[in-house]
């Protein structure tokens, strides 16, 4: 991995920082605090200049916008990174009620949750997918959510009170890769397992998918595992609507045609993961200024 591609996955602020956020929201209104960050933005984009050039370059280059056009939607993105951390802590105030949730597609999930199978549950970096498990209750089977460790403690307790209120599990990604022996065994159990699958960055297998009229590399291991234990995969993506509402968008992804054993197994996954690039270039063309991967995610 080079450094120019290397991902710290952790909330800013700090301990005293989240802290304090959190107190702020119980008393503050969230639109106050919306309207802070919209003067803070412009100072964020000066200072991080890697994150600042990943995105132009995604409207300038793969979006073929104008340079000042650009521009705008740079702005519009880090804006809108910023509202969907405040809906977070939001919650974690206390105030999951201010927002609206619709959802699209939900008849997948439903069939799904109520079958004895397990299946996978496909996030990424656009919209506000984390959210989804705070706002929702899963009925039914168990989700086990695949989460980065590295977290802060204000971050990390939070993020586990309410999503195991709404019947969802952490598995935290490990070091010693244990978290793999979750995985399996919740598909064995017959449960859903969620995880983020549009970063490639340390993944030990990828596939190079056709994304935004260039080439991407997407990890495999969620695909890999659908097709190991032969359970369907759902891409689910979250999308800020406006100030308090989230609109979900369920998609059934179609994987290769497989006929069983070794080779075939990972035809069938990399099916699945071209399946997902195609959904996801469809949404964040939909919602553009809520693609937040920032580094260079294209190969070319």
């Amino acid at each position: 991995m080079t450094k120019s591609r290397t991902w710290k996955g952790n909330t800013g602020g700090g301990f005293l920082g989240q802290q304090g956020l959190i107190v702020l929201l119980r008393i503050a209104s969230i639109g106050s605090l919306y309207f802070i960050m919209a003067l803070v933005v412009p100072f964020y984009m000066l200072f991080s200049r890697k994150s600042y050039r990943a995105m132009y370059r995604f409207f300038r280059v793969r979006l073929g916008y104008s340079g000042w056009k650009s521009f705008i939607g740079t702005y519009k993105n880090h804006f809108a990174f910023g509202q969907v951390i405040l809906d977070r802590f939001a919650v974690f105030a206390g105030r999951k009620n201010i927002f609206e949730v619709e959802i699209i597609g939900n008849e997948h999930f439903l069939r799904l949750s109520g079958g004895s199978k397990g299946f996978v549950v496909a996030g990424s970096h656009v919209g506000n997918f984390e959210i989804s498990g705070y706002l929702l209750h899963s009925e039914g089977k168990a989700i086990n959510a695949l989460v980065y460790s590295g977290e802060t403690e204000t971050v990390l307790k939070n993020r586990s009170k309410v999503l195991m209120g709404n019947n969802i599990r952490i598995i935290p990604v490990a070091d010693d890769m244990s978290h793999l022996f979750a995985v399996h065994a919740a598909l064995q159990r017959g449960e859903a397992v969620s995880m983020s699958c549009d970063r490639s960055l340390g993944a030990s297998k990828v596939v190079t998918c056709d994304f935004f009229n260039g080439s991407a590399d997407f990890p495999l291991g969620a695909f890999a595992l659908a097709a190991h234990f032969d359970v369907e995969v759902l891409a689910v993506f979250v999308m800020k609507e406006s100030g308090k509402k989230y609109k979900v968008h369920v998609k059934p992804l179609s994987p290769a045609a497989s006929h069983g054993g070794g080779q075939a197994k990972r035809v069938e996954a990399e099916g699945y993961a071209r399946s997902f690039a195609k959904e996801l270039e469809a949404i964040v063309r939909q919602y553009p200024t809520q693609w937040f991967n920032y580094h260079e995610f294209w190969k070319d």
